[in-house]
């Protein structure tokens, strides 16, 4: 997640009101009818969905907490099911040590029994988000986050649990990491069954290619996040994406340190390209969808895109 402000630790839960939770949910419900997203108070953008900074505080207007809304459920049956992979999951990261910015799902039920989940999160200044603290950072706070990336990474990936490690998913204060990007629990079972209903990942996409993301793209993707090396090669390839190229040598090398086999920087260069062409023809098919939906079909877009980002 990236952009405006970011969600922050704290002690205790963020408590959302009901009803301002169904004022947001109402401001969504119209920009989808209205095919206009402009008045939505976006905060930041992920690959598949996008987070809205909400609601204004009366005294001062700034937005309190950050909302992702997820795609609808179409019963609460699978809203609760959702809700203890969610659960789970946090309590697999934080078994590790990590710190994970405290976590609330939500949910607006919609009319026919569908439920707009909501994962709701406290917001803090986005100069704690790491890339800007990175980018501002001399060589000894630099070298200090790099390591304390690394080898929280390396501490939390195993057969039975993953973690997107990119560096727009942690908080930096100058000691302490916290962890933000917990929508997508990547987390398996005993015998390897990923946990998460893949669905989730696959609906917002056209229905033809429903089927073959779950049963092919999707897992290959999010097995990827329980493979170390898989993932620092993740992890340093966003570098580029956030314009962190002159930290790349050194993500490398650090995470070198947890790797049997090195990586080297020419081939965080070649998946970088590489995945960048992926996620922008996937965003591409979503967009074309939504035009066809809503130019050729005249209906409702139902859900959200996360928007062209620069790469």
């Amino acid at each position: 997640m990236s952009g405006g402000a970011s969600p922050a630790p704290s002690s205790s839960p963020p408590r959302l009101g009901d009803e301002e939770l169904a004022d947001l949910e109402r401001l969504v419900g119209q920009a989808l009818r209205s095919a206009d997203e402009e008045a939505l108070p976006i905060l930041g953008y992920g690959e598949i969905s996008l987070v809205l900074a909400w609601p204004p505080a009366p005294s001062t207007g700034e937005r309190r907490f950050a909302c992702k809304r997820l795609p609808a459920f179409g019963t609460d049956a699978l809203f609760e099911r959702y809700r203890e992979t969610l659960r789970d999951y946090i309590a697999a990261l934080e078994a590790t040590g990590m710190h994970v910015v405290p976590t609330e799902l939500r949910g607006v039920e919609l009319p026919g029994g569908a439920v707009a989940g909501y994962v709701v999160q406290p917001i803090l200044p986005s100069e704690q988000l790491a890339p800007a603290v990175l980018a501002a950072a001399g060589q000894a706070d630099a070298v200090a986050l790099i390591e304390a990336v690394t080898s929280q990474t390396a501490a939390t990936i195993g057969p039975h649990l993953g973690l997107d490690a990119q560096l727009s998913n942690w908080i930096w204060d100058g000691e302490a990491l916290t962890y933000i990007d917990v929508s997508t629990p990547l987390i398996w079972d005993a015998s390897g069954r990923c946990l998460l209903d893949l669905e989730l990942i696959a609906q917002p996409f056209p229905p033809p290619l429903r089927w073959p993301l779950r049963r092919f793209l999707a897992p290959r993707i999010l097995d990827g996040y329980r493979d170390l090396r898989g993932v620092f090669l993740d992890l340093c390839g966003n570098l580029l994406k956030a314009r962190l190229d002159r930290r790349l040598p050194e993500f490398v090398a650090a995470a070198n340190e947890h790797l049997a086999e090195p990586l080297t920087v020419a081939e965080v260069e070649r998946y970088y390209r590489s995945d960048r062409r992926l996620w922008a023809a996937l965003l591409w098919l979503r967009m074309l969808d939504r035009a066809w939906q809503r130019n050729v079909r005249r209906r409702a877009y139902p859900y959200l895109l996360p928007g062209r980002t620069e790469r």
